[in-house]
């Protein structure tokens, strides 16, 4: 009899715990990331996700109670991914990338995470103020620079494709190509942190470029976007020191000066 009362407190106990567990569980949120290098912003390397969108998060969910996932995708399979509603969340996103595939849905969108340029940096010695000039850009393989896409349909400047964002940045070093355009923090980050080459290669306002923002959107979780917001607000000086502490917004001033000038 005693040790069935036992065997009875030990199962009891067992239930206890298991049930205690469930009730402390987090809600696992799901956030799918892009598969490549794009520091500051992000990078997927050895199995892990890191820079300052990690963080970020990272932040956000310790201090809501929340897990995540990050689903680390190419860029094709993360849209699909997204489109048909096997993440939680994409990031980074924004409303004009894809219009066609993003008609007809109903897509949340946060506040603004992060502003970003996307220019062409040329060497600071040559004195370069007009697109003509441009014979030879260099961009990243898949990445559409948006900002000369109508130039580059009548065959100038002629593209240079890179594979990675350290070998774009030395073509433009070396002069193979007349500007190197990608993300200014980007670029920047290369420079400053890779390289050791700090200004080396300066963003030009004078060529075409595009200002805009990141931002994390939803199909199926407007409550956490809702609260993502309101943490966003709440904790300006944390995110801008978060900003600073990556770069993720270095650079992008001058295009925020001339965008203002051109309006």
């Amino acid at each position: 009899m005693l040790a069935s009362l036992a065997r009875f407190s030990r199962w009891f106990s067992v239930i206890g715990l298991l049930a205690a567990s469930a009730a402390g569980a987090k809600d696992t949120l799901v956030i799918g990331v892009e598969n490549l290098y794009y520091l500051p912003l992000s990078t997927y390397e050895k199995g892990a996700y890191r820079g300052f969108a990690r963080d970020l998060f990272d932040a956000f969910a310790q201090d809501r109670g929340y897990a995540v996932e990050y689903r680390a995708l190419p860029v094709p399979r993360l849209y699909a991914s997204f489109f048909s509603g096997e993440l939680d969340f994409k990031f980074p996103d924004n409303p004009a990338w894809k219009p066609a595939q993003r008609a007809g849905r109903k897509i949340h969108y946060s506040d603004p995470v992060a502003t970003f340029v996307d220019g062409s940096c040329t060497l600071p010695e040559r004195k370069l103020g007009h697109p003509d000039q441009i014979q030879r850009l260099g961009t990243l393989g898949g990445f559409t620079p948006e900002a000369w896409l109508q130039r580059i349909q009548t065959g100038q400047p002629r593209l240079s494709e890179n594979t990675h964002l350290e070998a774009l940045v030395r073509q433009g070093l070396a002069g193979r190509v007349d500007a190197a355009y990608a993300s200014v923090a980007a670029i920047n980050y290369q420079l400053d942190r890779v390289l050791k080459r700090p200004g080396a290669l300066v963003f030009n306002p004078a060529l075409p470029f595009n200002r805009d923002h990141y931002y994390l959107s939803t199909l199926k979780r407007p409550d956490v976007l809702k609260e993502f917001n309101d943490w966003l607000r709440k904790h300006r000086q944390r995110v801008a020191a978060l900003k600073q502490q990556h770069g993720v917004e270095k650079g992008v001033e001058r295009g925020i000066e001339k965008d203002a000038a051109r309006k």
